[in-house]
């Protein structure tokens, strides 16, 4: 499989193996979508063929990616990856690390192990006392007893400012050193991912009634920033507003039905809040005549679920706390981002998921949400693969977090698998909508009692990333 390999994987395989001669950690930063997995593979196979490893193990943050890297390591290496009898290794989530007995973790004294930390950045620490659980766990059992290490990320930086696991960082900058890095733009120019249209929806003309004892007050507002900035309104309530869900999901439907006239089984995804507002997603797809499924986190055989959308017709999933980092599901083309959380590191991961690029016809992604600033300021930096004020580690003093031959390691392994756990050119289009709906906040006892429509005369501005 090694002629299907793309340039860059080739070039961070190259580089790797050459590194490995003089030091045994590797640190990889590729743009989520450009296939990390595969080029780990490949290096995977490429060091059992040259004898230098026996063994490989493979960490992720997800039962969903755990499953990933199974199947792609097992169709590239032509052995299995899940720890039982004849197999060349075992994949786990972060989460089952700290479940492992003293035999397990022998296996990295006994034998030369290949150890492969997908989306690193969920582990943290360069020593015990800075470190997270599963930090720890990398630090105390692998770091210096495995062969050779392979640090993967498409989004190197965390939002609590400790240093990343495995990584290092220059002196004093503090600035992050990444042995191999693809960007997005690099990926976009080699076709390797589609190149990302982010549309804004605002409304010009947005009615805020408020009603407090026997009063009530009407405001106007000429944007939703301005409602968010200067009323009570949330950002979170704005993302229940049915109004607000039909208008994102009307753009996000004409634009998957203009896809799929090109790439008939092209896919959208919605990100929504939490379960009860999937639901209310669902039935609002379901108006539309929309077929969808749900996956979160209290899925029965969310797994089974995933991998039953990827090989269907279905039009559109909606996920909560899932399908947001490291799932593969190349036909997503569109997504309606309706999530609470508006962290640099979960949108762009977000983005990663409609960015993996099938073929010719596929060289769009699209991605509608709210001009809320938080995200208007993301979406506008998603120019910079790894932005300088992220990419620079801060000194912070924080307490630990709590929380013999090949055939003779099989039984250490085991089968135990881990919980899941969950800008460039811009334009303004006007466009007219339906009728005005009406929105309550809160219970009969919550103070002020306020309701927010929106009048007909919305804006969408596109932000061409590329």
């Amino acid at each position: 499989m090694t002629t299907l390999l793309r340039n860059w994987q080739r070039r961070c395989i190259d580089t790797a193996l050459e590194h490995f001669t003089a030091t045994p950690h590797f640190f990889c930063q590729a743009t989520p979508g450009a296939g990390k997995t595969r080029m780990a593979a490949e290096l995977a196979s490429r060091l059992l063929g040259q004898d230098r490893i026996d063994l490989v193990l493979c960490f992720a943050p997800s039962c969903q990616v755990v499953e990933g890297f199974r199947s792609s390591f097992a169709a590239v290496l032509g052995k299995r990856l899940d720890g039982q009898l004849g197999a060349v290794g075992a994949a786990f989530t972060y989460q089952a690390m700290e479940y492992r007995d003293e035999a397990f973790w022998r296996l990295l004294d006994d034998y030369r192990v290949f150890a492969v930390f997908d989306e690193i950045h969920h582990c943290a620490g360069h020593d015990v006392l800075l470190s997270n659980a599963w930090g720890q766990q990398i630090l105390q059992r692998i770091q210096d007893r495995a062969a050779f290490t392979l640090a993967l990320s498409g989004t190197p930086w965390r939002s609590d400012d400790r240093a990343i696991a495995l990584a290092r960082y220059s002196s004093p900058e503090g600035h992050l050193i990444c042995d191999y890095r693809y960007g997005l733009k690099e990926a976009i120019a080699d076709g390797v991912c589609r190149s990302p249209r982010i549309v804004l929806l605002d409304n010009q003309k947005v009615k805020l009634t408020e009603e407090l004892d026997t009063e009530s007050t009407v405001r106007m507002f000429p944007s939703i920033a301005k409602l968010l900035g200067e009323s009570p309104v949330t950002y979170e309530e704005l993302l229940r507003h049915d109004e607000v869900i039909d208008q994102l999901l009307g753009l996000g439907c004409s634009k998957l039905d203009e896809l799929r006239l090109i790439k008939p089984d092209a896919a959208g995804l919605v990100v929504a809040t939490d379960i009860e507002h999937a639901q209310q997603v669902a039935l609002a797809l379901e108006a539309r005549g929309e077929g969808c499924h749900i996956v979160t986190n209290k899925t029965p055989n969310a797994q089974q679920v995933i991998n039953a959308f990827r090989h269907s017709a279905c039009r559109w999933i909606i996920a909560v706390g899932m399908i947001s980092e490291g799932t593969d599901i190349p036909r997503l083309q569109v997504c309606c981002y309706l999530s609470r959380i508006r962290t640099e590191l979960h949108y762009r991961q977000v983005l990663g998921r409609v960015l993996r690029r099938t073929g010719e016809p596929d060289e769009q992604a699209w991605l509608f949400m709210l001009a809320e600033p938080t995200l208007q300021c993301l979406a506008e930096r998603i120019a910079d693969d790894l932005p300088d004020d992220l990419a620079v580690l801060n000194e912070v003093q924080m307490p630990a977090s709590t929380s013999g031959s090949i055939s003779g390691w099989i039984g250490a392994i085991g089968n135990i698998d881990g919980v899941d756990d969950s800008i460039g050119n811009r334009t303004a289009l006007a466009i007219e909508t339906g009728a005005t709906s009406i929105f309550t906040s809160g219970d009969s006892a919550a103070e002020p009692n306020h309701q927010v429509s929106f009048s007909r005369h919305y804006r969408q501005q596109l932000l061409a990333c590329f």
